[in-house]
C-alpha cells in the first residue's frame, strides 16, 4: 500500500510559494500545492527571536518521493535553512487517495 504525505514548507513572499507550488506540480512531485497566507511566525535565528510575514504550501506527496520533494524545495528556496516537514496521511477518502495516486509520478 502506498504512503502518501503532506509536506509543509514556509517561504518569504507569495511569490516564492507559486514557484515552488508550481515546480513541484509539473515535475509530478506533488499532485497538490496550497498556499496559506499570510501567516505570523515567531522562531528563534542566529540566538535572536525573530517575527515574520511567511506564506506556507501545503503539499500532497508519496513517502518514497519525499528525499526527490526535499532536493527540489532546497533548490527553489530561498531559506537558508527551510522548512521541510513531512506529516503522515494515516486515511482520506478512496476517491481523493486514488486522485493523488493518479497525478504523482509513477514510480
Amino acid at each position: 500500500m502506498e504512503q502518501y504525505i503532506q509536506v509543509i514548507t514556509t517561504t518569504a513572499s507569495k511569490d516564492d510559494a507559486e514557484k515552488i507550488a508550481a515546480s513541484l506540480v509539473e515535475k509530478r512531485l506533488a499532485a497538490c500545492v496550497q498556499i496559506v497566507g499570510p501567516v505570523h511566525s515567531t522562531y528563534r535565528w542566529e540566538g535572536k527571536i525573530e517575527q515574520a510575514e511567511e506564506w506556507q504550501c501545503l503539499i500532497k506527496s508519496r513517502q518514497d518521493l519525499f528525499s526527490e520533494l526535499e532536493q527540489a524545495i532546497k533548490v527553489l528556496h530561498p531559506y537558508e535553512v527551510p522548512e521541510i516537514i513531512a506529516l503522515t496521511i494515516t486515511a482520506g477518502s478512496a476517491d481523493y487517495l486514488q486522485w493523488l495516486r493518479d497525478e504523482i509520478q509513477a514510480t
